[in-house]
């Protein structure tokens, strides 16, 4: 598994789309932080605060991500790659599993360059400091958990289709309905006394909850339900895919 997990990150790193990939999520972020004259902006806003980022991020994550994701199996298979992979000492969810955790240290490595932001504004705030850390690197795990479900979706989309193409814009509308989908359910009163229920099916209000700096574990046990519902899924379509 360890040897398959190094060679999805290598494979990724070895690519000029991934560093393309990384580079345009750190350029829309920081533009939209630094640089658009947008509630967003830090210098206009007139707050020691990075809350801007996390409004974003899920925003950028819902086409970076997929495009992270999109070639998990649908490369494999395109290549007879998988074929081979089949006849290795590894189960499926090995194999899933690798691609999956391979998929969230990218995430990762695009949110660490931005704690620069972070640091720039605890050491400019007046006094320095003066900034909601709690808030902050809640948000910070927040949107790891928010990455965390967009990777299982897309690592899923990936295994229904040969084509990265459709794998990409299958995940982009699953990622999309998973987080706002409800919401715009909700809003529409359709199921009177379930509407809230409905309503806390979605991501967003979940990710909303955690980015107030509250670790809550209802949040917590929903993402990780979103990724294992969605690995599982992944798990169905790989053994479909073998018959």
């Amino acid at each position: 598994m360890y040897t398959l997990f190094k060679k999805e990150i290598n494979s990724f790193l070895n690519s000029i789309i991934g560093y393309i990939v990384l580079t345009v999520f750190l350029v829309i972020t920081g533009l939209f932080l630094w640089v658009f004259p947008i509630e967003f902006n830090i210098p206009d806003y007139g707050y020691s605060s990075i809350n801007g980022l996390f409004v974003i991020a899920p925003w950028v994550f819902l086409f970076l991500i997929p495009a992270i994701t999109m070639r998990s199996f649908a490369d494999e298979r395109k290549s007879g790659t998988l074929e081979l992979l089949y006849t290795k000492p590894l189960t499926d969810y090995q194999l899933i599993g690798a691609k999956f955790l391979a998929g969230m240290l990218l995430v990762v490595i695009a949110l660490i360059p931005t704690i620069f932001y972070y640091l720039t504004v605890y050491f400019l705030g007046l006094p320095p400091g003066n900034i909601d850390s709690g808030a902050t690197w809640g948000s910070y795990i927040g949107l790891l958990f928010l990455g965390g479900a967009f990777v299982s979706i897309g690592v899923f989309a990936s295994s229904l289709s040969d084509s990265q193409i459709i794998a990409f814009i299958l995940a982009v509308f699953l990622c999309g309905f998973m987080y706002i989908g409800f919401e715009f359910i909700y809003t529409l009163s359709l199921f009177g006394p379930a509407d809230l229920f409905v309503k806390s099916l979605g991501i967003q209000a979940h990710y909303a909850s955690i980015s107030r700096g509250v670790i809550d574990t209802r949040d917590i046990l929903h993402f990780l339900s979103v990724i294992g519902f969605f690995l599982l899924l992944t798990k169905l379509s790989v053994e479909r895919r073998q018959w």
